[in-house]
C-alpha cells in the first residue's frame, strides 16, 4: 500500500481495530488527519501510520506510575429538548463523552446519514401515512439499516395568549385574518407537522399570516406569543409550562424517538445509552415533571 493511497473510514477502522465511531472521534479531535472528496471522508495511509507512531511514542514516554487510560467513548447527540441534555449528563457519568448538536429533526437525520452524528432525535409526522418518524428515517437514510428507540411522548399544540382571547382551537383557525402566526424553522419537527396539517386541511401557506416569520426553538415561539408579537405558535406542552403569559391548546400526541445506525447499536457508548433508557433513573426524573410520557422509554420501535 502506497503512502498516498486513499483510505475510507472502514479501511482506517480495520487497520486500527476500532469502531467507525472512534475514527470519526479521532478526526474531530484533530488526532488523525483527513480530507474530503466531494462529501466522502478520506485518509492517507501515511497519516494513519503517523497516528500509530504518535501513540507508540506516547506510550513509550509513559511510566508504570502513570498507566495509560483507555480512551473515553464518544457520541454526538442531535436534538433540542431538555431531556436530551439530562441524558447527556447521565452518559457522561457513565464514561461516555456526549457532545450535543442543537438542530431540528430533519437536519438531525441528514447529519446521521452523513456520519456527522451518531444519535438523532426525531418527531416527524408524515402526512401521507399518518405515522411518525419511521417514514422519514427510511426516506432520509435510504438502504441504511437503523434502529429506532422511543425516548418519550410529548403533546404538540398551540401556544396562545393567556385566556385564549381569540378562541384559537383548531388548525383551520390559522387562516383567519385576525390571527398572526410565528413559525419554526424549516426542518424542525414542529414545522414539518404544521406544513403537513396545512396540506391535510387544504390551507395554503400564503393564507396564514406570519407563516414566513421563523424562529429557532420552542421557547422562542412561546416567548413571541407571550410578548404579543404573534397570536399563535406551535410547540410542545412542556415549554408552555415554563413561559408566563401563555396558555396551551393540545392538538396531537407524538413519539419523540432516537435513531442510530444498526452498525453502532452494539457499540459500548450506545449500549450504555440503552442501559440508561431502560433503567428507571431518567424515566422517574421526567415522569414527575409534566409534559412527558415516559411509559415506553427504551422500547425498540423499529429495526430495519
Amino acid at each position: 500500500m502506497r503512502n498516498d493511497d486513499a483510505l475510507t473510514v472502514d479501511d482506517v477502522a480495520e487497520i486500527l481495530q476500532v469502531s467507525r465511531n472512534t475514527v470519526y472521534a479521532l478526526k474531530k479531535k484533530g488526532a488523525l488527519n483527513s480530507y474530503t472528496v466531494g462529501r466522502k471522508l478520506r485518509f492517507t495511509y501515511a497519516d494513519v501510520q503517523d497516528y500509530i507512531s504518535s501513540k507508540k511514542n506516547a506510550q513509550a514516554r509513559s511510566t508504570k506510575a502513570f498507566p495509560i487510560v483507555e480512551e473515553t467513548e464518544e457520541l454526538i447527540l442531535c436534538g433540542q429538548d431538555i431531556i436530551l441534555d439530562v441524558l447527556s449528563n447521565y452518559l457522561f457519568q457513565a464514561g461516555v463523552r456526549c457532545l450535543r448538536s442543537y438542530v431540528g429533526s430533519y437536519d438531525a437525520l441528514t447529519a446521521l446519514y452523513k456520519d456527522e452524528v451518531q444519535v438523532a432525535s426525531v418527531h416527524l409526522w408524515d402526512v401521507a401515512s399518518g405515522e411518525y418518524n419511521i417514514p422519514f428515517v427510511r426516506r432520509l437514510l435510504p438502504g441504511i439499516p437503523t434502529v429506532v428507540i422511543n425516548l418519550t411522548y410529548r403533546t404538540q399544540g398551540f401556544y396562545v395568549a393567556k385566556g385564549n382571547p381569540k378562541g384559537i382551537e383548531s388548525w383551520e383557525d390559522l387562516k383567519r385574518d385576525d390571527i398572526t402566526l410565528v413559525n419554526r424553522e424549516k426542518g424542525s419537527g414542529s414545522r414539518v407537522l404544521l406544513d403537513g396539517k396545512l396540506r391535510q386541511f387544504g390551507i395554503a401557506a400564503h393564507e396564514v399570516r406570519g407563516y414566513d416569520t421563523e424562529v429557532q426553538s420552542h421557547i422562542a415561539v412561546a416567548s413571541a406569543v407571550a410578548r404579543r408579537r404573534a397570536d399563535v405558535a406551535l410547540g410542545s406542552e412542556k415549554i408552555a409550562r415554563q413561559v408566563d403569559g401563555i396558555d396551551f391548546v393540545p392538538l396531537q400526541k407524538e413519539p419523540y424517538d432516537l435513531v442510530v445506525k444498526r452498525e453502532l447499536f452494539e457499540s459500548k457508548a450506545v449500549r450504555k445509552m440503552r442501559g440508561i433508557l431502560e433503567s428507571r433513573v431518567l424515566k422517574d426524573e421526567f415522569a414527575g415533571l409534566g409534559g412527558y410520557d415516559t411509559s415506553d422509554m427504551g422500547r425498540i420501535v423499529s429495526i430495519d
